[in-house]
């Protein structure tokens, strides 16, 4: 069997290229979504609903980077280019954008990471899901003070990993399909 070659080549690079921009755009205007959101559920006593309702969203570009690409980078490129372009576009973060992707890129790349790079399916999905759940709710923990909202923390976590399973899962899993079989990207490296 011929030895999989994880180089980056045009191709890739402009499909990566492409997932920085859109996702920039979808990053963007998520913003609008996490503030309604905000709204709604800081006199509930959970302000931070809004955040972990929308993180899976923010989170998109690495797992779809990954299924798309399927070589080690592919994650962490796509979510730190996709932070990139919102922060260009001028969205309410700025530049602090970009330490954030660097963080979801990096929890995107663990799963991929965790399964040997071999699991373009569910698996790497599930995996993916659960990594970047774990890194960004501690590096919330951290940054934003999660540290300060005891059991609440139940809830926030748990609506993270749900918006997580929904956007960086099930969500990516079906653009992945649509963009196979449209011939974007090849199946014969896509395991099931």
């Amino acid at each position: 069997m011929a030895k999989k070659n994880n180089k980056f080549h045009l191709r890739d690079i402009i499909l990566l290229a492409l997932v920085g921009i859109i996702f920039g755009v979808i990053y963007w205007a998520a913003a609008f979504m996490y503030n309604a959101l905000t709204i709604v559920f800081t006199p509930l006593k959970l302000p931070m609903m809004g955040n972990d309702l929308t993180m899976g969203l923010w989170c998109m570009a690495g797992p779809m980077a990954g299924f798309m690409l399927k070589k080690p980078g592919a994650p962490f490129l796509g979510e730190f280019l996709g932070a990139a372009g919102e922060a260009l576009i001028g969205d309410q973060w700025g530049a602090a954008n970009l330490i954030s992707g660097a963080v979801q890129g990096i929890a995107s790349e663990l799963g991929f990471t965790f399964t040997g790079y071999k699991h373009y399916d569910w698996l790497g999905a599930v995996s993916t899901t659960i990594t970047t759940t774990i890194v960004t709710f501690a590096w919330d923990w951290f940054r934003n003070g999660y540290n300060k909202f005891g059991f609440k923390n139940v809830y926030y976590f748990s609506g993270r990993l749900l918006s997580m399973f929904f956007f960086c899962g099930v969500l990516v899993m079906l653009i992945e399909r649509l963009l196979e079989r449209s011939h974007v990207i090849k199946r014969e490296e896509f395991n099931d």
